[in-house]
């Protein structure tokens, strides 16, 4: 892959809160059409990461790059007409407004309004769920149906990377594959993943590569097979690890 240009990348970045050091000497390259998860447990700093990505917290060093260029200090808004958009933990929907609505504000920062109807279509033929529930509140519909919304409203943006956090969270187990398979789709169709996933073992089923993070630091980084077969995994898990 050195032949090739990452998509997204962290060069030595440090996020501090306050006193708390969060995320330490990070660097992860993410390179165009790969599916790539971020590991670790509660406070390890994953979500941090994605905030770093998205402007929406400021590092105290280091750099962050979106197709080579240093966008650091460029504001939310910047980055996503970049490219860049985030399927958010516990879907973040805006409750009171119909699910047609929720989906239009994905595309706000688009210029190309002439396509936005058949990206809406291809929504419906991706979830035909939603399009059923297209003048619904969307805190009226189950938690499943809210993730195909939340889903829906970042492809809306037209993004070349994908994040998603903790996209199987709240899911009922029988959502959870499905889920999955959705995410593994909406790569297999060019967009660049970078999922943040407790679930270590369904989120490397479906990725090419993976990152552990403990404590803010990367401990580990390799395909998603390997570190499938790594026992060092359980132990940065068990926070065993050097």
């Amino acid at each position: 892959m050195s032949d090739r240009k990452p998509v997204l990348e962290f060069r030595g970045i440090n996020v501090h809160y306050g006193p708390v050091h969060v995320l330490k000497d990070m660097d992860i390259a993410i390179y165009p059409g790969e599916l790539v998860c971020l590991l670790g447990g509660n406070a390890s700093g994953k979500t941090t990461t994605l905030k770093a990505i998205l402007g929406m917290v400021q590092p105290s060093s280091g750099d962050v790059l979106i197709d080579g260029e240093i966008v650091t200090d460029d504001t939310t808004a910047e980055i996503v007409t970049r490219g860049v958009t985030m399927v958010p933990e516990n879907r973040r929907l805006f409750k009171r407004m119909t699910v047609k609505e929720n989906l239009e504000i994905g595309a706000y920062l688009r210029t190309d309004r002439e396509n936005l109807d058949a990206e809406m279509e291809h929504i419906f033929e991706m979830f035909p769920r939603v399009k059923e529930r297209l003048s619904q509140k969307a805190g009226t519909l189950s938690g499943g149906e809210q993730q195909m919304v939340a889903v829906g409203r970042a492809l809306m943006a037209k993004p070349k990377v994908l994040l998603m956090d903790e996209p199987s969270m709240g899911l009922a187990p029988v959502l959870v594959q499905q889920n999955f398979d959705i995410i593994e789709r909406i790569n297999n169709e060019g967009v660049t993943v970078f999922m943040v996933e407790q679930n270590a073992n369904m989120a490397l089923s479906i990725a090419d590569r993976g990152y552990v993070l403990l404590t803010g630091r990367i401990v580990l980084d390799d395909t998603a097979q390997n570190l499938l077969n790594n026992e060092d995994l359980r132990k940065a898990y068990l926070g065993e690890a050097e």
